[in-house]
């Protein structure tokens, strides 16, 4: 055989290991893709909006309530009557009794239909449509619970997948100071507490490893009940955080929170549906109506018509009086939780906006100065005690201050972003 062809063969078997290796690599990574989300806050956001049975709910109970707005206004199911009229046949002599229409004395049919006063379908209606805007905003605010706790668990994981992270990477380093201890030791160099100082750090901060992992474990516990997984169900890990937007006045926030938020728009809904309500109650003091068509048909006579109009008497009127006065207090009661509510907000957005640049500057300090000097101090502190200029407990007190101030950062960095979720989420902002 031609070694050209040896070669082509060779060739287009290599070509179709590689072609099956890369589809194999691709379906790893789909199968990855699939049993591991949470890389991203909004691939967890939007595994959670088809998945969470609590927002399902949510949705579903909103639409329902939506339905109820033609039915409120629409008129009432006209009656139907059958009216059988000296069914004894006394009038006619000779006839037994009976209850088939046509063989009693006479049969009337009756259809009757009943007639609100006017403007009352339209305010039912209203009613039933600000209530169908109050449950839209329950449903809103349900979402934005969910997202807001997501948002949370995730910085949560993150700062846990940290605290793991630092913590190992500390062992690492005090492994490494161990080594120049144990070997200073063997020459008479340190004392022996220099080596069971170091070994004691050692196990403090394995001890540390385990709280820290016991953190991460109920994070992503947190966040599996919000997706709707198992709780020990594999999570992507977290590796990156969001940079912070720039920092905004706080009246803005304020504003923002009064057009968008769901808590908000909910008291506003109530208060709409009880402004109607109040409005259809004062409207009762008016009659209504009914009208009725009938046909009669006597045993052996001529058919004839007949036509009526009934109306309801307002008769109790001190009734009344007490429901429009159950009406104007339940106005009075929305408009106050409308004002709480945005009471609420208001202090609460102060609070978090205050939080937010707090720890944003702290972060901000400890990653640009404080770091930085605790760097060099410990490189300033590991050379000394090589060289016998420093003692070890420099040099342990020189890698604790890096290992808290990476800590500090790291919970600054994430204490920041946690607040920035709970103001995105009173203020109806997305996540």
């Amino acid at each position: 055989m031609p070694s050209s062809h040896v070669l082509c063969i060779a060739t287009a078997r290599a070509a179709r290991l590689l072609t099956t290796a890369l589809f194999a690599l691709a379906a790893g990574s789909i199968l990855a893709a699939e049993a591991f989300p949470g890389p991203s806050l909004e691939a967890l956001i939007a595994y959670a909006r088809e998945h969470n049975p609590e927002l399902r709910a949510a949705r579903l109970e909103a639409a329902a309530t939506r339905e109820r707005i033609e039915p409120a206004a629409a008129l009432p199911d006209p009656r139907f009557e059958i009216e059988l009229m000296d069914f004894t046949n006394a009038m006619n002599p000779g006839r037994s009794a009976s209850l088939i229409p046509g063989e009693a004395g006479a049969t009337r049919y009756r259809i009757v239909q009943m007639l609100p006063f006017a403007g009352k379908r339209a305010l039912r209606g209203q009613v039933a449509e600000a209530l169908a805007d109050r449950s839209d905003r329950v449903a809103e605010g349900t979402g934005r619970r969910i997202e807001g706790a997501i948002g949370t668990a995730y910085l949560r994981h993150y700062q846990a997948s940290g605290q793991v992270r630092i913590l190992r990477e500390t062992i690492a380093l005090v492994e490494g100071l161990e080594q120049i201890v144990l070997a200073r030791y063997g020459l008479g160099l340190v004392p022996q507490q220099d080596a069971i100082q170091v070994q004691g750090e050692l196990t403090s901060l394995k001890v540390d490893v385990a709280e820290a992992e016991r953190r991460r474990i109920d994070a992503v516990a947190k966040l599996n009940a919000l997706l709707a997984r198992t709780p020990d169900a594999p999570l992507a890990e977290p590796t990156t955080l969001a940079p912070l937007p720039p920092a905004r006045a706080l009246a803005a926030w304020i504003e923002d929170a009064a057009a968008h938020s769901p808590e908000l728009g909910r008291e506003q809904a109530a208060l709409n549906a009880a402004e109607h309500a109040r409005a259809l109650t004062y409207r009762d003091r008016y009659p209504d109506f009914g009208v009725a068509l009938a046909n009669n048909r006597p045993r052996g006579g001529r058919d004839s018509w007949d036509l009526m109009v009934e109306f309801n008497i307002p008769l109790q009127q001190a009734s009344r009086r007490a429901r429009e006065r159950e009406a104007e207090h339940r106005v009075e009661a929305a408009e106050a939780m409308r004002e709480a509510t945005a009471a609420r907000l208001s202090g609460r957005i102060g609070e978090l906006s205050a939080t937010i640049a707090t720890r944003g500057d702290q972060a901000r300090l400890l990653r640009d100065t404080l770091l930085p000097q605790a760097e060099a101090n410990l490189d300033a502190a590991q050379a000394g005690y090589e060289s016998g200029k420093v003692n070890f407990n420099t040099l342990i007190e020189a890698e604790r201050r890096i290992l808290r101030t990476r800590l500090a950062l790291l919970d600054a960095e994430v204490d920041a972003r946690v607040g920035l979720v709970e103001l995105e989420q009173l203020a109806g902002a997305p996540l």
